[in-house]
């Protein structure tokens, strides 16, 4: 019925050089419309080791029956759909799979480990988790902000076709859960009786899981399928349903935590922890030695000053957190440029800019720097917060605070660090005697006299963590026996059953 001839589109389409260009046509010249709103262009995926693009009849690249085999198809889907190839770039991948191993340990496992957790406590309760969004706990209200943002994300970058961009923000979200939420709130559940809290922290991990699970359901449908229909087996869902078969969630669009700060302060609460990690990377001080304090310079905290500060305290291993609003007595703002970007505009007048920038003859207004007499454009320079005194300091990521720790150690401090070591290598023992982890134990630790004094003076904490109902330090015959080395030392630990 349209208005053109039949030897004039046979021609066009004899002519075209592609299918776009032909469906265009067509399309337009038959029904006044386009054939289609989206168009995926990807780029080329290439062996990594000789640069040739994978074809068929190259046959350069692993069998996908073999990888599925190995890894699940669920770990090739996401490689593929996280990958800059989905935004139009060339990729090169491991002709072996090694990329996929990478996948499956670093995307897929965390996302089971977090359900695994919520499966193994749960179970060992008897408890049963209800979907709810009403707890007053601060890190329940933080993990359901940050839950919420990243369905937000997820639904975006979907609409957009933008698939690395929802990988990414599922990838980023079940960091900030196994890493934070589950590591820091293992007291709550480990509670021997059951209360309004425990309730509360089983429910939010349940809830959280059940809306990743339906977020995730596109990009990981096997295994949002496995962990949502294991979720729902006995909650108040509907346990036959298939995740695929459920609304996007969007039960938390309109969720706002009780305090309006909670996720803007414990993100900043995050940031000091992770410099004050990375400080005792660089001053080669391993977690567990406890350190006498540690000072945040910056802006003060929204809210929930004391409780923060408390989180703080465990995590990072300090007897103190010490706030202080005195940043410029301790750091600066240095300017520092970029000279092979800056120079190639700058050219001659690069040698008065550099000069200018180490005499600190700058200024920053509004986020435009100037510098001797220039203009900097974006990537020719960056401001960067630097310690007055280099040693054990750090800036936050957001580049406007700093952390101090106090690295000094008494012999107090020693003696809590080598207790603190003994309790990892018991845990550790305990794991590989498959013991459940509510069973109690009968302890020998049969050490030297120093670590033997260190775990008198903290043997309350010892048998509280390890879930012994007696500590002797001698050797004894027991069901289990592990020998250790700590620091050059030898530790061997003999337990048996307490209860059992």
């Amino acid at each position: 019925e349209a208005d053109f001839p039949a030897d004039f589109i046979t021609e066009y389409i004899g002519q075209t050089r592609g299918w776009f260009n032909t469906l265009i046509m067509l399309s337009t010249a038959l029904f006044d419309r386009e054939p289609f709103e989206n168009c995926i262009c990807h780029g080329v995926v290439l062996d990594e080791e000789t640069g040739l693009k994978y074809s068929k009849r190259l046959k350069n690249y692993k069998d996908p029956m073999e990888v599925f085999d190995t890894y699940g198809s669920d770990a090739l889907r996401w490689m593929m759909v996280a990958s800059p190839v989905m935004r139009g770039s060339d990729i090169g991948v491991d002709p072996e799979g090694a990329f996929i191993r990478d996948v499956l340990r670093l995307y897929i496992k965390p996302l089971w480990n977090a359900y695994n957790f919520f499966c193994l406590y749960a179970n060992a309760d008897g408890a049963r988790a209800a979907f709810r969004t009403d707890s007053d706990n601060l890190m329940d209200q933080y993990i359901l902000s940050k839950c919420k943002e990243m369905i937000a994300i997820v639904d975006d970058s979907l609409t957009a076709y933008d698939t690395p961009g929802a990988t990414q923000a599922i990838s980023d979200f079940s960091e900030t859960l196994n890493n934070w939420y589950i590591r820091r709130n293992r007291n709550r559940f480990w509670k021997a009786k059951a209360d309004a809290d425990k309730q509360s922290a089983y429910d939010t991990l349940y809830t959280v899981l059940h809306c990743l699970c339906r977020a995730a359901a596109p990009l990981l449908p096997l295994v949002s399928e496995q962990i949502f229909l294991g979720l729902t087996a006995h909650g108040n869902w509907d346990a036959a349903a298939s995740v695929h078969t459920q609304d996007f969630p969007q039960e938390l669009a309109t969720y706002a935590p009780a305090s309006a700060h909670v996720m803007q302060d414990m993100d900043r609460v995050r940031d000091i922890c992770n410099a004050a990690h990375g400080i005792r990377n660089s001053e080669n001080i391993r977690t567990r030695q406890p350190l006498a304090s540690l000072t945040y310079y910056g802006r003060p905290l929204m809210e929930n000053r004391d409780y923060y500060a408390s989180l703080m305290t465990d995590e990072v291993n300090v007897k103190e957190i010490i706030f202080s609003d005195a940043l410029d007595e301790v750091a600066d703002y240095r300017l520092t440029i970029h000279f092979p970007v800056a120079g190639k505009r700058l050219g001659g007048q690069m040698k008065a800019v550099a000069a200018a920038a180490k005499q600190g003859d700058w200024s920053n207004q509004d986020g435009v720097i100037s510098c001797g007499g220039e203009v900097l454009q974006d990537g020719e320079a960056v401001i960067q917060l630097q310690p007055k005194e280099a040693s054990a300091a750090a800036p936050l990521s957001t580049n406007d605070a700093l952390v101090v720790l106090d690295t000094s150690l008494t012999l107090e401090l020693e003696a809590e660090g080598i207790a603190r070591d003994v309790v990892r290598l018991i845990q550790q023992s305990r794991k590989e005697a498959d013991l459940h982890i509510s069973d109690r134990i009968a302890l020998h630790i049969d050490a030297p006299e120093a670590v033997i004094a260190a775990l008198q003076q903290f043997e309350a904490y010892v048998s509280e963590q390890v879930l012994a109902a007696s500590v002797a330090y001698e050797a004894a015959n027991a069901d289990f026996s592990f020998t250790h080395t700590l620091d050059n030392a030898n530790i061997t630990l003999h337990f048996s059953r307490a209860n059992g």
